[in-house]
């Protein structure tokens, strides 16, 4: 019972007293980061008719981009942000920034946040979208069809997008390896030639779009990485999983 008692508690500090902390900290350390802009043309071109536009970014490079995208000039932002309650936290951070949150993920809700994300594009003009192409869970590096479905239900073009920072802090034990730039980190994001999606795609078309834009964030990573000096012991992409043989 009395564990019972505790979880109200929680919750009422992960959604209204820590939350201004937080975001309190993560402003003061975005402030000491210094950016380099690697063809920064292409983001511009892409926003300057005023054409919906879908951000696609690795999950473990999320701190990175957070703060630069809320920086004056870089666009207004549809995220969405986990149901969990360390995503009540993450939630509030994100709208202190200017972000709008659709909550879902692809562990539950995610197909009606996706809805949300598409009807606030649709309802505020100006506003773009943006999503971590390998969802989630994972698999790291492994790039998902919820990119795919916002650039078609909102008639934006993806936009890849890669982070790299020195010095920073890894933490290992998340499915994503999430990247911290540590104070007065360089943080290093390199832009990719934009995708244009049809509405109108088989599932074959769909995997192939996939697999260029997996192809694409992983380049575009790799890119960063050698330009920043980061390295990390583990690969970009989760190794595949190995399917038991049928007996």
């Amino acid at each position: 019972m009395a564990r019972k008692e505790r979880k109200p508690l929680r919750r009422f500090f992960l959604r209204h007293v820590l939350p201004p902390f937080v975001s309190a900290a993560y402003k003061l350390l975005g402030a000491t980061w210094r950016y380099r802009e690697v063809r920064g043309e292409l983001r511009d071109a892409a926003t300057a008719d005023g054409r919906a536009v879908v951000g696609a970014f690795f999950h473990a490079r999320t701190f990175q981009l957070l703060h630069y995208n809320s920086r004056p000039g870089h666009g207004k932002w549809v995220l969405m942000c986990s149901q969990s309650r360390d995503g009540d936290l993450m939630a509030r951070v994100e709208e202190s920034l200017g972000y709008r949150v659709a909550r879902g993920s692809s562990g539950g809700g995610g197909a009606r946040a996706l809805v949300s994300m598409i009807q606030a594009v649709k309802q505020h003009p100006g506003w773009s979208s943006c999503l971590a192409v390998d969802g989630s869970r994972g698999p790291r590096g492994i790039a998902q069809e919820g990119v795919i479905t916002l650039a078609q239900k909102t008639g934006g073009v993806i936009l890849p997008a890669a982070a790299s920072c020195r010095p920073a802090l890894v933490y290992p034990w998340s499915w994503d390896r999430t990247v911290l730039p540590l104070p007065f980190a360089r943080v290093h994001v390199v832009f990719g030639e934009p995708i244009e999606v049809s509405r109108k795609l088989d599932a074959a078309g769909v995997e192939q779009v996939r697999a260029r834009l997996e192809r694409v964030m992983l380049e575009l990573h790799r890119e960063a990485d050698a330009s920043s000096g980061f390295s990390d012991r583990a690969p970009l992409q989760a190794p595949p999983r190995v399917r038991p043989e049928s007996a």
